[in-house]
């Protein structure tokens, strides 16, 4: 079947992120959870929180592409000290491939941010050890100002 995405689709993805309580809504082109390649828009607000967090398995590479808005991917080392910071939007990086294994999450700058995320599947639900110990949960108390350091935080220089 012919999937067709268009501009209207990104309006209504934003406008499900602003009406969500985490700010985020995903939007799977894959039509089961067990599907070899997890293609899905995820449309994202500034107050939403997401995580550093890893892929552990071997095969579990990300490709993530930024088609409106702005997301910075921050890479972090073991300790969860920032060693990496990319700016992803239609004006700087288009997209980026994380490895497996690579702790990263990404802070929203923009409203209205609609990106697309393709990687290998079988859809797992993240493994609690594949959070980063070293951040808040979401919900928990101090995520909120975990999020608003990771849009502003710099790299440590290495």
């Amino acid at each position: 079947m012919l999937k067709i995405i268009s501009n209207q689709d990104f309006d209504t993805f934003s406008n499900n992120a602003k009406l969500a309580p985490r700010q985020r809504s995903h939007h799977n082109l894959h039509e089961q959870l067990d599907a070899n390649v997890q293609r899905l828009f995820i449309s994202t607000e500034p107050d939403t929180y997401m995580r550093p967090h890893r892929h552990s398995e071997s095969h579990k590479w990300e490709l993530f592409l930024v088609l409106k808005g702005q997301l910075d991917l921050l890479i972090f080392n073991d300790e969860g000290q920032l060693t990496q910071r990319h700016s992803l939007s239609p004006d700087t990086n288009r997209a980026i491939e994380i490895p497996p294994g690579t702790w990263h999450g990404y802070a929203c700058m923009s409203e209205g941010t609609v990106g697309l995320e393709i990687k290998e599947g079988a859809y797992l639900p993240t493994q609690p050890q594949d959070f980063a110990s070293w951040s808040p949960a979401e919900g928990e108390d101090g995520a909120d100002a975990y999020r608003d350091w990771m849009r502003t935080a710099q790299p440590i220089s290495e």
